[in-house]
């Protein structure tokens, strides 16, 4: 019986070992599951480390070149927006010529000062290097730095004149203000019975007889309306549109120009008549313009000076002093072919109001004329 119960002991203890034994395997088999979970989940979180530095170093050096490549886009942007405009410019300026040549402008768009005296006075003669001196003077000293060409017919000063007084948008002389100027020819005729007047000369067109009377209203006309027009334009490219449509139209230019001489010559008249009957003092211009044997009177003034006007002649010193006291304007002409002289710089009249606006030709003849232009 004692044998029985040791080996049910011993049976018992041998189960509790053996429960044990597995009671520690499957311990020892949690931790190690444990253990290689852990392992499992570092590893991975390096992993993402590593990776992310790897991604994080991608993403810098990416994020540099964008930027860099995002400058240079910029800077090279840059280049060619103003490379571009620079061809715009270019290709406007001879799209304007061309259209100048085929329109038949008048005045062309501006040059610039030195470059156009390179071109036109080269060598080295004693007048090339006076010229060159004098266009240096005009660009240095005075403050000109582009002139527009005038096209150089007899026309040439009146052209030059009236072409800046439209651009500017200066308005009618106050005496013109208070009358009607398209009535100026019907009053020369018929009140004041000057009936030479018929033989008045239209330029390059010698004579027309009895049909003067009616070209003198049309060119009136034309004179009148598109100078109210182009000054009441206060835009500054419109009011330059218009003034190139209208230098471009040989036929209107003509009658605006003959229209400037009609109210030279009918400014000529009322001097004379005061002169004559000793009514209120005149200009001193008139008087000069009077003394001369070729115009001491307005028929002599009218066939000697005026007719070939725009025909065989421009206009000499005094009628230019006539054109600014009657357009009331002070014309500033630099005389290039008088430089070192007195009389580089001339106004035209020398005596005049304030209030009057300022106009400035450029002259290398006292022939043809061009327009400065100054930098603002």
């Amino acid at each position: 019986m004692q044998r029985r119960h040791d080996r049910k002991s011993s049976k018992n203890r041998d189960q509790f070992t053996e429960q044990e034994k597995r009671s520690k395997i499957n311990h020892s088999k949690s931790s190690v599951g444990k253990h290689e979970v852990l392992s499992w989940t570092t590893a991975t979180k390096q992993s993402l480390c590593l990776m992310w530095q790897k991604v994080k170093a991608q993403l810098l050096l990416s994020m540099s070149f964008l930027v860099a490549v995002f400058w240079c886009c910029r800077r090279l942007y840059s280049f060619l927006a103003q490379l571009l405009k620079r061809y715009v410019f270019i290709m406007q300026t001879l799209i304007f010529h061309t259209v100048a040549y085929v329109r038949n402008l008048s005045v062309l768009t501006e040059v610039d000062l030195l470059g156009y005296s390179a071109r036109e006075w080269k060598g080295e003669t004693k007048q090339a290097k006076h010229m060159r001196e004098a266009y240096a003077e005009l660009f240095w000293n005075r403050h000109i730095e582009y002139l527009r060409q005038v096209r150089r017919d007899n026309y040439c000063v009146l052209r030059a004149v009236l072409f800046q007084i439209f651009s500017q948008g200066i308005p009618f002389p106050s005496w013109m203000k208070e009358r009607d100027i398209l009535k100026l020819p019907e009053k020369l005729l018929y009140s004041q019975g000057c009936n030479w007047i018929q033989q008045y000369s239209f330029g390059p067109e010698r004579y027309t007889g009895p049909n003067a009377f009616g070209k003198l209203r049309k060119c009136m006309e034309t004179l009148k309306t598109n100078w109210t027009e182009i000054s009441a334009t206060k835009d500054h490219e419109e009011r330059g549109n218009l003034c190139n449509t209208l230098f471009s139209d040989e036929n209107k230019e003509h009658r605006l120009y003959e229209a400037i001489k009609f109210i030279m010559l009918y400014e000529v008249v009322e001097a004379y008549e005061q002169i004559k009957n000793r009514e209120e003092p005149v200009h001193n211009l008139f008087s000069l313009l009077l003394a001369r044997d070729s115009s001491s009177d307005p028929l002599s003034f009218m066939m000697n000076h005026l007719n070939f006007i725009g025909d065989s002649i421009c206009l000499d010193q005094v009628e230019l002093f006539l054109l600014g006291y009657v357009l009331e304007v002070k014309i500033r002409v630099y005389r290039l072919h008088k430089f070192n002289t007195e009389e580089f710089q001339v106004n035209y009249p020398d005596e005049y109001r304030r209030e009057w606006n300022e106009i400035s030709l450029l002259t290398e003849d006292d022939r043809y004329y061009h327009i400065p232009l100054f930098r603002t």
